[in-house]
């Protein structure tokens, strides 16, 4: 994976809501780091400075992730790490620590509140327009930074040539589902190398959710 680095603005009900950067350094033993700060303000539902760092193995899976996330006064850190065919998983919120620990499948996908995670995980599949892929996932999100085992089922809907903050690219429309149901679907736009260039809260494309505002090649 190339070194790189980026800028996506954030939003809630379509509304501008603050912004997350991130970078993708290679490291040592063929490994990768991804990395990423987001700052969110009203009107998203938790205001709140969030960092991460995430490593990944030489096949680009996500092996582990450190998560820091402050809202107000309220401090709580997240280590999530691979052993094996098991995820665990420490949290730390004032005194208090609760662990979690559960299966973790080689082909399992790793995702969490960023579009870094998810155009790691597109990179393994083949997008051309009705194409249709279903495979678990480990889903980490607040309020408590944790683990919810579950699935995803993504259908390529649409293939167009646009210009994107990375260049001019073949786009794919792609469109997220829950096959349990347990939340709703939304849609997001991606370029030729699988990084999400924007998204949505919904299937219609009417109120954006994340929207990639700058890259480059190299480090942050």
């Amino acid at each position: 994976m190339i070194p790189q680095s980026g800028r996506y603005e954030l939003f809630a009900g379509g509304v501008t809501c603050g912004e997350e950067r991130w970078r993708i350094e290679p490291r040592a033993e063929l490994s990768t780091e991804a990395s990423g700060e987001q700052e969110t303000r009203v009107p998203h539902p938790f205001p709140s400075v969030t960092t991460w760092r995430a490593t990944l193995s030489p096949l680009h899976r996500v092996t582990s992730i450190e998560i820091d996330w402050r809202v107000g006064e309220r401090h709580l850190r997240a280590v999530h790490r691979a052993e094996g065919d098991l995820w665990h998983v420490r949290i730390d919120h004032s005194v208090h620590t609760r662990e979690q620990e559960g299966d973790c499948p080689t082909f399992c996908e790793v995702l969490f509140g960023s579009h870094v995670f998810h155009s790691i995980a597109l990179q393994r599949y083949v997008w051309a327009k009705g194409a249709e892929h279903e495979f678990p996932a480990l889903m980490i999100g607040p309020p408590w930074m944790a683990v919810e085992p579950g699935r995803q089922r993504i259908v390529c809907t649409a293939q167009i040539e646009r210009e994107t903050v990375t260049g001019r690219s073949l786009a794919r429309r792609l469109e997220v589902h829950d096959p349990a149901n347990s939340a709703p679907p939304y849609s997001m736009w991606v370029d030729d190398e699988d990084r999400v260039l924007e998204s949505f809260e919904g299937l219609d494309e009417g109120v954006p959710w994340m929207r990639l505002a700058a890259w480059e090649r190299g480090s942050a």
